[in-house]
Formats: structure tokens, C-alpha cells, sequence
């Protein structure tokens, strides 16, 4: 024992040993005498802001979903007690969830003895049916969790403007992308009543923007185009009363849709726009001083210019129009004139004059991913000495749909562009206007006297020009049709069979309103826009003209008080029979949404129609109730 013990070993030991003794009271100390941490609160809850038209129709509504799932595990053990439990089982969750039994059995199988989700983001209606089965079939392994969810009363419309709204509770596209902040404010802990989500206002009108897509698919079904564009702005405020991409996406089901579909084109596609650009030439050039309106010019053709090199430059004209006027050059939409119009400013000051039109820079509309497009500088090495006739005329850059809507506002408005927006206002929770939208000018690109000049070259060319089936009639209108090869992605240059026909206009032109621009994108058979987009053109404009309620040349008139009464929003309530709900619009129909004993399907926008079940029906449970809407 003794040799064992020795005192140097046994000195060690201890020393260690009163080490660790002393670190461990030291770190018990210097715990007990910390002070206590204060359980974290639960974030609180921030309810998300509505997505609303100007009127204040719902577009985007906060909504609960349900997440359904179960553990594998409790089907196995019931299952080798009763063989036929599990394929029961999945009969009854396949009727009550709308899936195949093949694949909720494909779920089960995947992850034995294993918690799995059967179905996510499940609305409500389908929640209760499958909690009713679950409870009547003592199906209790089977677990329900509360998601908030974004529910869009109106499917597809205005899709891509609107945006969607993701699992991990933020926006994805849209204004639900841009506007993440204000609809769902960040949480901050340091005040004691969280700032809730604040609704946007978009400038749209919801039943403007139905009627004008309903336009617009006819035209893309009748052309077999691969997609279209319709924008439709006020000049006098910048503000966008309608914004379509087709195809477009539900809402409901975006997570399946195509990404052609998902595309605000408007926004992010950009284009060489043809002989609609021609406009901004002649603009440009007439303010500069290069021409007058009395000037002609020699279009045998083409347009021809030699260089000192010897090479020389040629532009194809579709006819040889003779000596004609710059306004007869846009009306007969003639590029050897116009290359000739190009000649009388200098590079710079012809590119410097187009950049101040907004081309080759993004509009700053409130979406994301805007496309700035693409306008050459005289000193870049892709400048070639046939780059200024060629842009002249619509070729050689790139464009948006947004950036020629805006450009044309100066037209429209005595010279001055308006930027373009799509939110009309922001309001708190109270109603109390936390902003509201401004007409911004931008900085003048155009005299009046030049502005007026083009307006008047775009009227003559819908009332005798290549815009003449654009032509309304009773309302002076102004359109320039175009029509652009696209480029060959895969032999390089430009692709014979795939055209961008397109056609601006601007109305009324005796006191302007309104821009309407529509793109007409791989349309199959007919291509030229004169013939495809000018029509369209016209419809829209009606459409606009009529639901806007501007005068028409020989309208009738009435006089009135200027009173207006407008009766109280009727309640609406189901009882034990169906009511008859004729006449109501949306707005008042929005409460059935929440209906527990019921399901009601709302198609379309703006006043019942028509409804199925017929009034009077009795009232049974989980019934559809389908509702029209025009």
C-alpha cells in the first residue's frame, strides 16, 4: 500500500481532483447568480393585408388552410388486427381529400412507422368533410394542422399582377412580392402592439380588367398565338387600369402552373417593336427641328445610303410609296422614309432624345424584375452605320410593353411622360390612408406642337392608314400598327415564321384619356397587325369607352340633379332553403365564403346572374351552392 501511495502521485491526484471541484462550483456559481431569462413570448400574429382592386374588390384575402397527416405506424398496428382497415381506410381519405387511392397508398407505403403529410394547404370545405369522416370513423391517429393561407377570389385574373402568396409566408411574384412589407409587416418585438398588414389598392379595375381579358383570350384562341399583351393606362395619371399577360394562372393553383403562364410579360419580356416605334422618331425629329409637316420625301423602295467605304446601306420598304409627307410615311408605315426622316439628327442626338423617352432604363413601377430593354450608344462597338435608320424603325432594340405605354403618355400629354403605377393607395387597418397615389411628370421629351403633330399623324393613319380597322367612329382615336420578325434562336437572325404584331392608340384625341397597347406574340396564319391587333384595338377601346362612360360623338344626353342615391349593402344569410341572390354583386356575396354549413363557388365578376341551386331549394349539409357573376 505504501509503495502504491506514493507522494508525489497522490499530491497530483488531489490536485486535479480540486480542480475540478473548484471549476464546478465556480460555473454552479456563476449560474446561480445570473439572472433569469424571461421565456420568449410567441411572436404574435400579423395579419396579412389584402390585395384589393380600385374599388376596393377583393383580389387577395388572408384565409386559413389545413395541413392533414398521420403516422404510418397506427395504420400498420390497426391493419394486422383487421386486414381490411387500411384499404378503408384509404377509400374514405381518397373520397374525402379528391385523391387517387393509388397515391395515398404510395404516401403510406413511402415512410413506414413514419409521420407523413397526406395533403397540404387543404381549404376549408375539404377540412371539414375529411374531419367529419376522421370523426365518424374513429380515425383519431389522423392530425390537422391550422396554416394561414391567401385565398384568390378570382382565380386567374390579373394573375401575374397580383402575385402569390408562399408557404413560408412570404410573396413570391407580384405585388404580394413587392409589396412583402407592407401587406406583412417585419415583427418588431420593441412594440407592445404589432403593426398589422396594411391593403394595397391597385389602380385596376377588376371589371374592366375581366371584360378586356376576356377580349384578349378571343383574340389569342383566334390568332393561335403563343401569348398577348394588353395594357391600358390613363395618360393624364400614369395609372394602369388593366394589365394582361395570357396565358396566365390561377391563383389557387400556382404551384402547378407553367412558368409561361407565371410570366408578366408586360414587365419582364422584351421585344424589338417594329414600325409602332416609328412614332417616336417622327416625334423626336419634328422637335428637333429636322423636319416639318410639309416636307416630302422619295420612298422608291428601299432606303439606300452610300458610304465613303463604298459599302451601301439598304433598308427594304414593303412598296414604293413616291413623295409623300411625314405623315403619310406613318400612315403608310413607309421605312425608306423614315430612315430618311432618321437622317436629319445626329446619332447622339437621336439616341439621347430616345433615352429621354424612358427607353434602354426600367419604368420603376412597383413590380419586380422589370426589364430595362436594350438601346445601343453611337460609341458601343455593336453600333454599325445602318444602327440609327434600323431603330428608327423599330429594329435593333429592345422594348417593353410598360416602356412603350410610357413613352406614349408624352404623346398623349402635350409632351410629358407620366410614370406608370399600379397602386392606387395604401391603407392601415382603420381605413386611414397611409399613401395614396401622385401623378408623377417626368421631364418633357416633347413640345406640344410636336406632341399634337404625332397624335394627328396617328389619327390620320386609323382613319385611312395601316390602323384603319382600329377605327371607332364616334370617338377620334389615334393608333400605329407594327408588325416585327422575331429573332431565330436557333439558325441566328430572323426567324421567318414568327412575328410580334402589335398597335398603339391613344383616345380620345381631341382631350386624351386614355393609352391602350396591345401584343399579339407567334400568332399562326396571319400575322400583319393591321389586320390582327387593329381590330382587337377597336373592341378594346368600345369596351373602355362604354364602362368608363366617355361621350360619344351624336350620344344622347339627359340632364340630371347630380344626386345619387345609393342603397345599404344587403346582408346575406342562409337559412333552411336557398335564397335568391340575383342581382348581388361580389362585394356582398364575400361573407358566404365563411359559411360552415354550406360550400359557394363565386365564377366570374360583378352581379349574380344566375345561380345553382334554384331559389328556395331546401338546405342540406356540405351543399354547393354555385353563383354566376357578370
Amino acid at each position: 500500500m505504501t509503495s502504491f501511495f506514493r507522494k508525489k502521485t497522490t499530491i497530483t491526484f488531489l490536485g486535479i481532483i480540486g480542480f475540478i471541484t473548484l471549476f464546478v462550483l465556480f460555473s454552479y456559481l456563476k449560474l446561480a447568480i445570473k439572472p433569469v431569462e424571461p421565456l420568449k413570448k410567441n411572436p404574435p400574429v400579423i395579419e396579412r393585408g389584402s390585395i384589393v382592386d380600385r374599388a376596393g374588390q377583393p383580389l387577395a384575402i388572408q384565409t386559413n388552410y389545413y395541413r392533414i397527416g398521420l403516422n404510418t405506424k397506427d395504420i400498420r398496428l390497426r391493419a394486422e388486427k383487421d386486414a381490411s382497415f387500411k384499404q378503408d381506410f384509404i377509400h374514405d381519405m381518397s373520397i374525402a381529400l379528391e385523391m387517387s387511392e393509388d397515391e395515398i397508398a404510395s404516401i403510406i407505403d413511402s415512410r413506414r412507422d413514419e409521420f407523413v403529410y397526406l395533403k397540404k394547404r387543404v381549404p376549408q370545405e375539404m377540412y371539414r368533410e375529411t374531419h367529419d369522416v376522421t370523426t365518424s370513423k374513429s380515425y383519431s391517429f389522423v392530425s390537422y394542422e391550422k396554416e394561414v393561407g391567401r385565398t384568390y377570389p378570382n382565380n386567374s385574373l390579373a394573375s401575374q399582377l397580383i402575385g402569390f402568396y408562399g408557404a413560408d409566408g412570404k410573396g413570391l411574384e407580384g405585388i404580394e412580392f413587392s409589396q412583402q412589407d407592407i401587406l406583412s409587416p417585419p415583427i418588431d418585438y420593441t412594440k407592445e402592439v404589432p403593426e398589422q398588414g396594411k391593403n394595397v389598392y391597385l389602380t385596376i379595375d377588376a371589371n374592366l380588367q375581366y371584360k378586356l381579358e376576356q377580349i384578349a383570350l378571343k383574340a389569342k384562341n383566334d390568332t393561335q398565338a403563343e401569348s398577348i399583351m394588353l395594357v391600358a393606362a390613363d395618360c393624364r395619371t400614369g395609372e394602369l387600369l388593366s394589365l394582361i399577360s395570357l396565358p396566365s394562372a390561377n391563383l389557387n393553383e400556382y404551384g402547378t402552373a407553367p412558368l409561361d403562364a407565371r410570366m408578366n410579360k408586360p414587365v419582364v419580356y422584351a421585344y424589338e417593336p417594329g414600325s409602332v416605334f416609328k412614332i417616336f422618331t417622327v416625334g423626336l425629329v419634328h422637335d428637333e427641328r429636322g423636319i416639318s409637316p410639309n416636307d416630302t420625301f422619295l420612298c422608291d423602295g428601299s432606303y439606300e445610303r452610300k458610304l465613303s467605304s463604298g459599302e451601301t446601306i439598304r433598308i427594304k420598304c414593303l412598296d414604293r410609296h413616291g413623295w409623300i409627307t411625314p405623315r403619310e410615311a406613318l400612315k403608310y408605315s413607309c421605312n425608306d422614309v423614315l430612315g430618311q426622316i432618321s437622317d436629319k439628327v445626329s446619332d447622339t442626338e437621336f439616341i439621347n432624345r430616345l433615352k429621354l423617352f424612358g427607353f434602354g432604363s426600367k419604368t420603376g413601377i412597383e413590380l419586380s424584375g422589370e426589364n430595362p430593354g436594350l438601346l445601343k450608344n453611337p460609341s458601343s462597338k455593336s453600333w454599325s452605320a445602318r444602327s440609327k435608320q434600323t431603330i428608327a424603325i423599330g429594329q435593333e432594340l429592345t422594348v417593353t410593353a410598360l416602356q412603350m405605354v410610357q413613352a406614349a403618355t408624352a404623346i398623349a400629354n402635350d409632351g410629358v411622360p407620366v410614370k406608370l403605377s399600379v397602386i392606387k393607395k395604401i391603407t392601415n387597418k382603420d381605413n386611414s390612408i397611409y399613401y395614396e397615389h401622385v401623378p408623377e411628370q417626368k421631364d418633357r421629351v416633347l413640345s406640344k406642337a410636336s406632341a399634337d403633330y404625332v397624335l394627328s399623324c396617328m389619327e390620320t393613319t386609323a382613319s385611312t392608314g395601316t390602323g384603319s380597322r382600329a377605327n371607332i367612329g364616334d370617338v377620334q382615336i389615334g393608333v400605329k400598327t407594327g408588325t416585327a420578325q422575331m429573332a431565330d434562336p436557333v439558325k441566328g437572325g430572323y426567324s421567318d415564321t414568327d412575328f410580334i404584331s402589335n398597335c398603339m392608340a391613344i383616345f380620345p384625341t381631341n382631350k386624351p384619356q386614355i393609352v391602350l397597347y396591345i401584343v399579339i406574340s407567334k400568332a399562326k396564319g396571319e400575322t400583319y397587325a393591321g389586320r390582327i391587333v387593329a381590330p382587337v384595338i377597336a373592341e378594346a377601346a368600345n369596351t373602355i369607352i362604354d364602362y368608363m362612360g366617355m361621350s360619344r360623338e351624336g350620344a344622347d344626353s339627359i340632364e340630371h340633379d347630380g344626386i345619387i342615391n345609393i342603397a345599404p349593402a344587403r346582408s346575406v344569410k342562409i337559412d333552411n332553403v336557398v335564397p335568391d341572390f340575383y342581382g348581388y354583386s361580389k362585394k356582398e356575396l364575400l361573407p358566404l365564403l365563411s359559411q360552415q354549413k354550406v360550400n359557394v363557388k363565386i365564377n366570374g365578376s360583378g352581379w349574380v346572374t344566375s345561380q345553382n341551386p334554384i331559389p328556395g331549394t331546401p338546405v342540406t349539409e356540405n351543399m354547393v351552392i354555385e353563383l354566376n357573376l357578370e
